[in-house]
């Protein structure tokens, strides 16, 4: 059987199936938001990922889509302790990230190069996306403030990437 008539068999077959295929994928985080900067995040040198930020007219106000496209392999249980170290630097309380911490473990996969996390910014909390799967959210709107404080506070410890994500696009 010919390459062009199994490729035909194939989408003949799955052709019924595909407004549940569809439904069963998730929506575009960035749908309705306009894509503003982007940059890089190194560590001693090293390139760790490319950030990418979306948003309404106001970049620092939910709602917005982060998008860390990662080049380097790092455990999930060390992407969630950066993020609260990250948070404690900018006030969060303790008790509260004591109950972020080990929620951020339990959401966040190892990654490896080519590998992107999505967190989307909503007024009732946060969502996150890998490689375009769901994860989970954390439902708490102090959370999502705090989380996407990392990269959006003028305090943050990355201000050149800070700068760059805020970076106005271009009309």
């Amino acid at each position: 059987m010919s390459t062009a008539r199994r490729r035909l068999l194939r989408a003949l077959a799955i052709w019924p199936w595909l407004p549940a295929l569809a439904a069963a994928s998730p929506a575009d985080p960035t749908r309705g938001l306009r894509r503003w900067g982007q940059g890089e995040f190194r560590r001693f040198g090293f390139l760790v990922y490319e950030a990418t930020l979306w948003g309404g007219d106001d970049p620092l106000r939910p709602p917005l889509a982060l998008r860390l496209d990662y080049r380097r392999s790092i455990a999930g249980s060390a992407i969630a302790d950066a993020s609260v170290k990250e948070m404690r630097a900018l006030g969060a309380d303790e008790a509260q990230l004591r109950r972020w911490g080990p929620a951020l473990a339990r959401l966040f996969p190892d990654v490896k190069p080519g590998d992107h996390i999505v967190g989307v910014y909503r007024p009732e909390g946060a969502a996150f996306l890998f490689n375009g799967r769901p994860l989970g959210e954390i439902p708490e709107p102090e959370f999502a403030q705090r989380f996407f404080a990392i990269w959006l506070d003028p305090r943050t410890r990355a201000p050149e990437l800070r700068a760059a994500l805020l970076r106005r696009p271009e009309a």
